[in-house]
């Protein structure tokens, strides 16, 4: 297929370019610079120079390609208007990449007991609902005679395969405990996230560029863990022993940001990908979070 991606020299986009290209696929990618184009042209792709804001760009190679995946920022309407009335009545594919924090809560570092998966109703916290109203923007988009998709990944973790080799959360608190010397969490800690291996989540794309249904909707995970435990076992990579610390909500705003912490660092986001399983036939077997950080943290 020929497909355009968003987000071509990111974590995630990236990481799916390699996927694809490795897979047969012609894909043109959507990055900001010229460096950014030579560095992805390197690994077979060919790069389309410019931004989200670039809706004519973005419909013309939308209107191009036998498929769009969108990689990039998942709160950009714009981007996402701009392509999708291009492949009304089409039949081709426009899979829309989302996150699980959609389902957070404001725990602040508390354990949560609910659990989703794809059939859970959900009434998202203010800061997420214009997330879950584009992706039920896509989802209707099969109405139209889109093939429209979308994933939502949850924490991801291991070396991207692209550009851009480096996740957000694991990063994140691994740069925090070189800092305080100590691994930090928000309150308790006890706030659980689950956690999907890029390359698993790699071969999830390639299972719904294949053959996933119009309208579909798809979690991605592969396990669980509390923050804390993450904390810990960044803490014994680094020769730092069991130790871990809070700190509050307030301070972890200064360092990421409030709706990262709120929404992502001290939330719950717990899921299970079950379509994904039953569906399409899914079987992550990457290692774990916590082996990933015991091997890969320094």
């Amino acid at each position: 297929m020929k497909l355009f991606i968003t987000g071509a020299s990111g974590y995630i986009g990236g990481s799916v370019a390699d996927g694809l290209v490795k897979a047969g696929h012609d894909v043109r990618g959507l990055v900001r610079s010229a460096e950014r184009a030579s560095a992805v042209q390197d690994r077979g792709i060919e790069p389309v120079i410019g931004t989200l804001d670039d809706g004519d760009l973005l419909a013309d190679e939308a209107g191009a390609a036998d498929g769009v995946i969108n990689c990039a920022i998942a709160d950009h309407r714009a981007a996402v208007e701009a392509m999708l009335p291009v492949l009304g009545g089409t039949g081709k594919l426009f899979l829309h990449t989302s996150g699980s924090s959609v389902v957070a809560d404001l725990a602040g570092g508390q354990a949560g007991d609910a659990v989703h998966d794809e059939t859970t109703p959900l009434e998202p916290l203010p800061g997420r609902a214009p997330r879950v109203a584009i992706d039920q923007l896509v989802l209707a988009a099969a109405e139209d005679g889109v093939r429209a998709v979308v994933i939502r990944p949850t924490l991801i973790y291991g070396p991207g395969r692209g550009v851009h080799r480096d996740s957000i959360q694991v990063p994140w608190l691994v740069a925090l405990a070189k800092k305080h010397g100590v691994p930090k969490h928000i309150g308790p800690g006890g706030n659980i996230w689950s956690n999907v291996h890029i390359d698993d989540l790699v071969d999830l794309y390639l299972r719904i560029v294949a053959e996933a249904p119009a309208g579909a909707l798809y979690y991605a995970e592969n396990g669980e863990n509390a923050m804390r435990d993450v904390c810990a076992a960044i803490g014994r990579a680094l020769g730092m022993g069991e130790r871990t610390a809070p700190m509050s909500v307030e301070e972890a705003s200064a360092e990421w940001g409030e709706g990262a912490a709120r929404y992502t660092m001290g939330s719950n986001s717990r899921v299970r990908a079950r379509r994904a399983r039953d569906e399409l036939g899914w079987r992550p077997s990457r290692p774990s979070l916590l082996e990933v950080i015991a091997s890969e943290v320094r």
